[in-house]
């Protein structure tokens, strides 16, 4: 029990959005009755978003069904829709082997850094990044090596950054694109150009898409997997974000390209995901439902589409408020903003957000909560209808107009 504790411990300096001070503090004035608007959370269900009916139709239908374990790797049916996803993205050298279905995507990401990372061995996770991904890759024991996101190139990772941090303990890099905060989609070119890296180096590719589907302005996503047949690539999707159904949690990690090098690795993987029996059986049941149209775009993501017109009601608030500044997303639902500093004296980002839940009672995520090293970023959910999330960039906007920090 106490080397468990002890590694345990290793989580105290990385901020993790669901345990922080800020949401700590929320959840306390909610407990006194203090409306909180809640922009921290990447979770439709509060917004007003359901899942599609006939996803709950087919769930409830296949209840009984779904009574029991299914194969530690997943229901065949729901690995066989995955695979037939997988073939559409282009990803290359799958079989339904290669297919593991999780409670979530964030099961499997954590599973993924346990199988992988010994004390000591390092892998590159971008910064800004999903929090997740550090906490998981250090409490397997593992040391993150944050390559750095270019705000002034449309937040897309800097190879030259993501090179020099290579050295003999580097086991592989983390993609996470669409990307979460910042909601960028990368390009082909810088996609092409982390795969050339990781082939020069012999690294593993770890692809985060789980935003994949969730694209605007006629945007094309491109799997990473699809651009390296060579190699290893281990891939995570879900769909907790593109069908709005984050409680349900039903994700997966599919295997791609060159396995043969990584047998080791892959046998851990299989004896993780026995050790944990399953997933939850009637989130897998839904997955040949929920693919089956996987080709239409959603209404949601078009203009007059709801998640679309409310991210031009953060974007266009934004860009009136001085002081600020952002990138236009163009996937997922989140934006990250950028604060000058100097105007604001901003010298503790977490501070500035727990100012402006006292004063304003808006909940938002800072910058260092997503591995940022710099306190002149926070992270805005657009998941709100288009009227509350104008009354929260007023309440931003009347809060910057006065606030100085010493």
């Amino acid at each position: 029990m106490m080397q468990q504790y002890n590694k345990a411990s290793k989580l105290d300096h990385v901020s993790y959005d669901v345990r922080g001070p800020i949401v700590q503090e929320a959840a306390r004035m909610s407990a006194q009755g203090i409306r909180i608007l809640k922009l921290n959370i990447g979770n439709p269900a509060p917004f007003g978003f359901h899942a599609p009916q006939e996803i709950i139709d087919d769930m409830q239908r296949m209840l009984q069904k779904a009574e029991g374990y299914s194969e530690s790797k997943g229901v065949p049916a729901a690995r066989e829709a995955i695979l037939q996803y997988c073939q559409l993205k282009g990803i290359p050298n799958v079989t339904l082997d290669d297919i593991f279905t999780g409670n979530g995507a964030s099961e499997l990401i954590s599973m993924a850094m346990q199988g992988l990372l010994d004390k000591g061995d390092e892998i590159l996770i971008p910064a800004p990044d999903y929090p997740l991904w550090t906490a998981s890759a250090t409490l397997a024991g593992g040391v993150v090596r944050h390559y750095r996101c270019d705000e002034a190139n449309h937040w897309y990772p800097d190879l030259e950054d993501i090179e020099r941090q290579i050295n003999d303990r580097t086991k592989g890099i983390v993609v996470i694109n669409p990307n979460n905060p910042t909601g960028v989609l990368y390009s082909e070119e810088v996609l092409r150009g982390i795969v050339d890296i990781a082939r020069r180096h012999h690294l593993i590719l770890f692809a985060d898409e789980i935003y994949d589907r969730l694209v605007y302005d006629g945007k094309k996503h491109i799997a990473l997997a699809s651009l390296c047949p060579d190699l290893f690539c281990v891939n995570f999707n879900g769909l907790s974000k593109s069908h709005r159904i984050a409680g349900f949690r039903s994700g997966w990690m599919c295997l791609s390209g060159d396995k043969s090098y990584a047998k080791g690795y892959i046998e851990g993987l299989t004896m993780l995901s026995s050790m944990r029996l399953c997933a939850n059986v009637p989130a897998q049941m839904i997955i040949p439902t929920a693919l089956k149209d996987a080709q239409r775009v959603d209404d949601l993501l078009l203009p007059g589409g709801r998640l679309y017109e409310q991210r031009e009601v953060v974007v266009n608030a934004l860009e009136k408020i001085p002081g600020i500044s952002a990138v236009r997303p163009e996937g997922a639902f989140y934006i990250f903003p950028k604060i000058d500093v100097e105007r604001f004296g901003i010298k503790n980002d977490e501070q500035m957000m727990l100012d402006l839940l006292h004063q304003k009672h808006v909940l938002m995520i800072p910058g260092k909560g997503f591995n940022w090293p710099e306190p002149d970023h926070f992270r805005i959910v657009t998941l709100p209808d288009k009227e509350t999330l104008a009354d929260a960039m007023e309440k931003l906007a009347d809060f910057l107009t006065t606030y100085r920090q010493n």
